[in-house]
């Protein structure tokens, strides 16, 4: 039996079509760190799909991506306020803080993994105070999608970003799956990025079908040269740098990166629908990209597991609560395993309306 990993979207394959792009430009020499035919590019590339002049600086993983990034908003006395369940501030080893020279994150809790612009205000007003004894308020990361799946609308990208630059702060977006919210929400780049407020992007691509490619991307000219120095300083900047740009170029190229992503949407959306049916299954978020979080009835888990699915534990504290992902990798076809696997325990669609109506 082959299994079916729901895991991680990190945990997939690479599309063929990245894998050809490598290939390709494997065929004899190029300058190195970045001065090749494919870097070059980059910008031409990423400010045609942002519609305006945009800054890329490419490296191999989100952790640095965000790092990079935020060292370039945040001083060493300052402090980035981010949603409580952020990545940066959970599971990136502090290295965000390390990479802007002793920077602090300050969490704040907030409904389906999102800031409220209220809660924001509350927090800058009470949290700007003007001592040189206390961390200085520098930055906010907003993540899109958040770190259980859902998205904040434009509006709200638009009111969080609003508040932060009234108080002095610059705005980053960890967007490890940007385009997973940008599909769900049907927005453009430029309408999730600088027009919502953004000063600085993360832009993941490794979970949607690249290799190891990540790219920081900012439309200020001036960060861009700062945010030059300090790739380089910190070690960032990749040697062998076509390697990484020709992914990025075919990632965008015939709207790969959009069909990828709108693939492992709605493979997660079809699944959901699938768990809704299954008693002993409670979805704890609304699915809007392509993260499930659920609480799974151990019976439950046991018929998944033996039947070829693995997906993981996501809260030591509550051992039936599961993320289970989905890739570009995923499709129908794994949808209908899970429904085949529980066949002897799913209720009627129109029973399992009623009994999720009212959640």
């Amino acid at each position: 039996m082959t299994e079916i990993i729901f895991g991680s979207d990190n945990q997939g394959g690479v599309s063929p079509e990245i894998l050809e792009a490598m290939a390709r430009c494997n065929a004899g020499t190029a300058v190195a760190y970045g001065d090749d035919d494919y870097s070059r590019q980059l910008n031409v590339a990423f400010s045609e799909i942002f519609e305006r002049d945009a800054f890329v600086f490419a490296t191999s993983t989100g952790t640095a991506a965000n790092a990079l990034a935020l060292s370039a908003i945040t001083p060493p006395y300052g402090e980035t306020v981010c949603h409580e369940a952020a990545h940066i501030v959970t599971t990136e080893g502090g290295a965000p803080e390390f990479y802007a020279g002793g920077s602090r994150m300050f969490g704040i809790p907030g409904h389906d993994g999102k800031i409220a612009p209220s809660d924001l205000q509350a927090v800058l007003d009470d949290r700007m105070r003007p001592s040189r004894h206390h961390y200085a308020c520098s930055s906010l990361s907003i993540t899109q999608s958040t770190e259980v799946g859902t998205i904040y609308s434009l509006d709200e990208l638009s009111a969080l970003s609003e508040i932060a630059h009234a108080h002095g702060l610059r705005v980053q977006m960890d967007g490890a799956r940007f385009t997973n919210a940008l599909v769900a929400l049907e927005a453009s780049p430029a309408e999730m990025s600088w027009r919502a407020g953004i000063d600085v992007l993360s832009f993941g691509t490794t979970k949607n079908g690249t290799m190891n490619a990540e790219v920081v991307v900012t439309f200020d000219p001036e960060m861009a040269r700062d945010l030059g120095f300090r790739q380089k300083r910190a070690g960032l900047l990749i040697s062998k740098m076509r390697f990484v740009s020709a992914q990025l170029l075919a990632f965008l190229q015939d709207d790969l990166w959009l069909r990828n992503a709108r693939r492992a949407n709605a493979t997660a959306k079809a699944l959901a629908s699938v768990l809704e049916r299954t008693p002993g299954v409670r979805l704890a978020y609304p699915v809007q990209t392509n993260q499930i979080f659920a609480d799974i009835d151990p019976g439950v888990t046991a018929i998944l597991e033996k039947s070829g699915f693995r997906f993981r534990a996501w809260d030591y504290r509550r051992p039936t609560w599961h993320r289970i992902m989905t890739s570009f990798e995923h499709d129908e076809a794994s949808v209908d395993r899970v429904r085949q696997a529980l066949a002897s325990v799913l209720i009627d669609e129109e029973v399992a309306r009623d009994r999720f109506a009212v959640r």
